[in-house]
This record gives structure tokens, C-alpha cells and sequence, in this order.
């Protein structure tokens, strides 16, 4: 599976870079996110893929549920695809957009892919094992090397989003008595953390399934743990909420070791 995966997240990543090169036109969705061509391109080449590779699980993809396209997920295995996380990223011509695929089996990411296009770097995660691989131009990888989570020091790392910073992941750090913080976009936040060049990643503000299932997978087969606040375990498949619309996270936090 995670070849299949891999084939089509590089594939989608080749018509986002593009846009990229061209310049995207940006329109804006209902709840105001924006929206470039390129999200659109690599949906489609993903759903596509995905349809002919494994007709029989369902595909909960960013673009197709926001026009309405949501199939039924309870009790079934089902992938989130994000085809370009980091939009804002991309429109400010930052490199550090992905595209996001996962298989999500009984709430859990047990497969993921996470590609960096214009970073030329992509990470998988399936069955306890995680990779970080180079990526030529040509989309051959380079190279494939094992990663880990690494063990906690005297002194902690966080990694935390560029873009939506808030009071209480200030007052996370505080708590933890954390004072070296690295800033980077998208879902490559999880994969600082799944590499061991970050010990935790908080996230104390609203996301969506998509964009945290591919980088979770990857995670949790290099030996870390998504947690909610409480401790409790963070899953996916989250519908029917009272307080928020289906597949939206509440707060997470992304461990490499569980304190």
C-alpha cells in the first residue's frame, strides 16, 4: 500500500510545484481558507489513484468534503487525504507546503505519507517502521533513511506552527519549561518530531483531520504519541460532534516519548 501511496503523493507534488512556478490563483471557501488551482490538481490526482488502487475504501479528501462529497466512514477503514496542507505557505511562496495521504483502521493512522515538494523531502510510516526519503527532480528518491524519535534530554525542543501560534501553547511551554521552540508550517511539524530533531509538538488550536493524519502516522511508526490534552489517545474518524463539524481536531499534543 504505502508504495501506492508514495507514487501518488510525489504525483500530486509535481503539479503543485507547477502552480508554484507559475504563480497560483487564489479563491477563497466558505469558512474563508483560501484555495489555489493546486489543491484542486492534486485532489484529483490522488481521488483518482486511490479509486483505481483500492475501490473498496472510502476517501475523505480536504476539497471534495468542503463542496459537500463526504462518504460514510463509521466502522470502516478510510483514508484523509490533505492534497496541499500549508496553503498559506505555498501562497507566500514558503517551502513548507505537503501533501498529506493516511489510512486511518479503528481511529488510528496505521499508514502515511508526508511529501515536501519544493523541499524535495518526503516521510512514510507503516507497521512501527518510519522513513525520511530524498526526492530527485526527476521524482526518483534518492536515498531512504530510517528515523526515530529520540530519546528526552535534560532540556526539551518544541515545534509549533508558524502561522497559528496562540496563549495556551505559550502557557504549554511555559509549563514544561520549554525555551528552544522551532517554527515550521504544515505537517511537517509531526516529522521534525518523528526524525528526533524536535522532542514535542502542541497544538492548541483547531484543525482538521486531514491535516494532522498523514504527519501523525508517521509519528507514531517512529515510536511517538499523539495525545489529547488529558493524556487520553487522539483518534480520527470524529463525526457527528456538538461542538464542531465532522473530522475537526479539538487541541493535541504530539510527543516523541510520552512524559
Amino acid at each position: 500500500m504505502l508504495d501506492t501511496l508514495e507514487t501518488l503523493a510525489l504525483a500530486a507534488g509535481k503539479a503543485i510545484l507547477a502552480v508554484y512556478s507559475a504563480g497560483p490563483n487564489v479563491s477563497y471557501k466558505n469558512d474563508s481558507s483560501p484555495v489555489t488551482e493546486a489543491d484542486e490538481r492534486a485532489e484529483a490526482i490522488i481521488l483518482e489513484g486511490l479509486g483505481k488502487a483500492f475501490p473498496d475504501i472510502p476517501v475523505v479528501a480536504e476539497e471534495a468534503t468542503a463542496a459537500g462529497n463526504v462518504p460514510d466512514v463509521s466502522g470502516k477503514r478510510f483514508f484523509l487525504v490533505d492534497p496541499l496542507d500549508g496553503t498559506k505557505e505555498f501562497i507566500n511562496r514558503r517551502d513548507d507546503f505537503t501533501v498529506n495521504i493516511a489510512l486511518i483502521e479503528n481511529g488510528v493512522p496505521v499508514a502515511g505519507i508526508v511529501y515536501a515538494p519544493a523541499r524535495k523531502v518526503a516521510y512514510t510510516g507503516l507497521n512501527g517502521a518510519a522513513q525520511k526519503l530524498v526526492i530527485a527532480d526527476d521524482l526518483t528518491v534518492v536515498t531512504r533513511e530510517k528515523i526515530g524519535c529520540r530519546t528526552r534530554g535534560e532540556t526539551l525542543t518544541a515545534v509549533a506552527s508558524r502561522s497559528h501560534n496562540s496563549p495556551e501553547t505559550e502557557a504549554f511551554l511555559t509549563e514544561q519549561g520549554i525555551s528552544q521552540t522551532t517554527s515550521v508550517g504544515s505537517s511537517l511539524k509531526f516529522c521534525l518530531v518523528a526524525e528526533g530533531s524536535a522532542d514535542v509538538y502542541p497544538r492548541f488550536g483547531r484543525t482538521m483531520e486531514w491535516d494532522t493524519a498523514a504527519g501523525d502516522a508517521v509519528l507514531r511508526a517512529a515510536g511517538g504519541a499523539t495525545l489529547n490534552p488529558d493524556g487520553s489517545d487522539f483518534l480520527y474518524g470524529k463525526t457527528a460532534q456538538a461542538t464542531d463539524s465532522d473530522f475537526a481536531n479539538g487541541y493535541f499534543i504530539a510527543w516523541g516519548v510520552k512524559p
